[in-house]
C-alpha cells in the first residue's frame, strides 16, 4: 500500500506554504519563499489564515529592525 505524503506545497496565487504533518496532528507550516515563515494549523484554510497573520506581523517586525539600523546616532536621546 503506499505511504501518504507528509509534506505538501500549496499555493493561494498569493503565498506559496510547505505543509508537513505533525506527529500530533496537525501542521507544521512553512514558507520555501520566506525562511522566516514558520507556524501551525489543523487545516488548510487555517493555513493561508496563520501564514497571513505571521507574513504581516513579520514584515512589521522587519521594517521595525530596519528603522532602528537606519537611524542616526544622535537620534535616540543620548548626548554627543
Amino acid at each position: 500500500m503506499p505511504r501518504k505524503p507528509t509534506r505538501y506545497t500549496v499555493s493561494d496565487g498569493k503565498l506559496v506554504l510547505t505543509l508537513e504533518r505533525a506527529d500530533e496532528g496537525g501542521y507544521t507550516v512553512t514558507s520555501p519563499l520566506d525562511p522566516g515563515l514558520i507556524t501551525e494549523a489543523e487545516t488548510l484554510e487555517e493555513a493561508f489564515e496563520m501564514a497571513r497573520d505571521a507574513t504581516a506581523a513579520l514584515r512589521a517586525s522587519r521594517r521595525e529592525q530596519n528603522r532602528a539600523v537606519t537611524r542616526p546616532a544622535g537620534s535616540r536621546g543620548t548626548a554627543s
